[in-house]
């Protein structure tokens, strides 16, 4: 299975050699693509440094502060135009540890096509967080999970692995939410698309080095996404369509993972394109030009 990590950046020149260093022990064979905001710190001229000394690396500049959202968009059309089977999503940051991905990768294969690195299942941990901090996050994701019909402990996760198969029958351009909304918007809309879910435990520490990217205003939108994908989802529901709830399954051959959720009926939340349907013919993005890309070895 072909591997490709994608690390969005901006400001993380105190970071990103370490992490690049950590993800090549980790995952020998993986690639990484890091995709850069232009940060003025030198952050991709530093990860095209450690690229040219390990291989597999390459840089995405991008030409301004663009959002997690659609640095992880541009990166995943990326990883398909070039062939990846899954794509990893982390923070550059260290919170996520790129020991854990070969777990995270595991699971991954036949129905399972979205596995999410979970807080807050049994092994899972926020070790550095104080209650206060606790009791928002969880009761976000119980929030969510609330109006979503998910049965997912973390939705809000970033770390996580995709299936190249699921990721082609997402109209990744129709995804609009950035930051915690991204992420609940890519689960339910995997979910939607016929993909089941398991969730890993993992542990999530606060970054040492550099500032938080977090804004009142990426809660703020998650929140009032959640709300209204909800009310979509009651109203479609009054309206007599049919709704299938989540079912847990516990398949044998994955030990140590959550349960399994199977994939959310298609319910006009999330209007299913041509193009979201598999063998659909996508137009590849065009591959980065030789001034913006950087590749080891």
């Amino acid at each position: 299975m072909s591997v490709l990590v994608v690390l969005p950046t901006y400001q993380e020149a105190a970071n990103i050699g370490a992490v690049l260093h950590r993800l090549r022990s980790a995952c020998p064979s993986a690639h990484v693509l890091v995709v850069d905001d232009a940060s003025p710190d030198g952050t991709a001229d530093l990860a095209a440094a450690v690229g040219h000394e390990l291989g597999a690396i390459d840089i995405l500049r991008r030409p301004g502060k663009s959002g997690l959202g659609s640095a992880y968009r541009e990166g995943f059309a990326w990883g398909l135009a070039r062939g990846f089977d899954a794509m990893v999503e982390m923070d550059a940051d260290l919170s996520h540890d790129p020991a854990s991905i070969p777990e995270l990768l595991r699971p991954l294969g036949g129905s399972v096509e979205l596995v999410i690195g979970s807080r807050y299942i049994p092994g899972g941990s926020i070790p550095q967080w104080k209650a206060h901090r606790r009791v928002l996050s969880r009761a976000g994701n119980v929030y969510a999970d609330a109006l979503l019909g998910m049965a997912v402990t973390d939705l809000t996760s970033g770390f996580r692995a995709y299936s190249a198969s699921v990721l082609r029958r997402i109209d990744l351009a129709a995804i609009r939410a950035d930051g915690y909304g991204f992420q609940i918007e890519m689960a339910y809309r995997a979910a939607q698309a016929g993909a089941e879910l398991a969730e890993v435990p993992i542990c999530f520490t606060d970054r040492v080095e550099g500032r938080s990217k977090m804004s009142l205003r990426t809660i703020v939108e998650a929140l009032a996404l959640v709300t209204w994908w909800g009310l979509l989802r009651v109203t479609a529901r009054g309206a007599g369509r049919t709704l299938q709830s989540p079912r847990i399954e516990s398949p044998a051959r994955i030990d140590r993972v959550a349960p399994v959720v199977s994939p959310v009926a298609t319910d006009g939340t999330f209007p299913v394109s041509p193009s979201d349907h598999p063998g659909a013919e996508r137009e590849p993005p065009a591959p980065a030009s030789p001034a913006n890309r950087s590749t080891g070895g």
